[in-house]
């Protein structure tokens, strides 16, 4: 029989179990969407953004790791099979077929929105009660944010690339 510790006596764990493996198999996802992106990569400032997208893939690789990590901890199995992950999770992994830096920015965006609300519900249901698990929740959505705010910055700087180059057109 499993003995629960102090830090999760008044919490679902059954619950957060299944939270953390959707997150898990978001992570997988992401990773790879990461990764293959920055493979087919087109466009302006493509070295730039893939150097960018593969540190982005490391982190989400990092995440899994610890969340494998807390899911065994929690007495748990975490999603064994890749069969899972398109199933487990609720960010869609978006395929890069067109690889063109704006589109491939742009679902990295959607995925790393996703992953946010993700992170903040697993860390308001852990809040004050799970320690370790919300300090690992607001750990990754520290990331998680960091990568939101990269994906933006590279928006913007293509967009002033265009205005520049529009005008000198002119």
């Amino acid at each position: 029989m499993k003995q629960e510790t102090a830090e999760v006596l008044n919490l679902d764990v059954q619950k957060l179990i299944e939270m953390l493996n959707g997150a898990l198999c978001e992570e997988w996802l992401a990773y790879y969407q990461y990764w293959i992106g920055a493979r087919v990569i087109e466009g302006p400032m493509r070295s730039e953004i893939e150097a960018e997208l593969l540190e982005h893939a490391d982190e989400e690789l990092s995440h899994a790791v610890k969340l494998v990590t807390r899911i065994v901890q929690l007495g748990g199995t975490p999603v064994l099979s890749p069969d899972q992950w398109t199933r487990m999770a609720r960010c869609r992994y978006e395929a890069p077929t067109d690889p063109y830096v704006e589109t491939i920015l742009e679902q990295n965006l959607r995925s790393e929105r996703c992953a946010i609300e993700r992170y903040r519900e697993i860390a308001d249901y852990t809040d004050g009660i799970d320690y370790t698990t919300a300090k690992m929740a607001v750990e990754i959505l520290e990331d998680e944010l960091d990568h939101e705010q990269d994906i933006l910055s590279y928006q913007q700087d293509i967009a002033t690339l265009k205005k520049t180059l529009d005008k000198m057109m002119r």
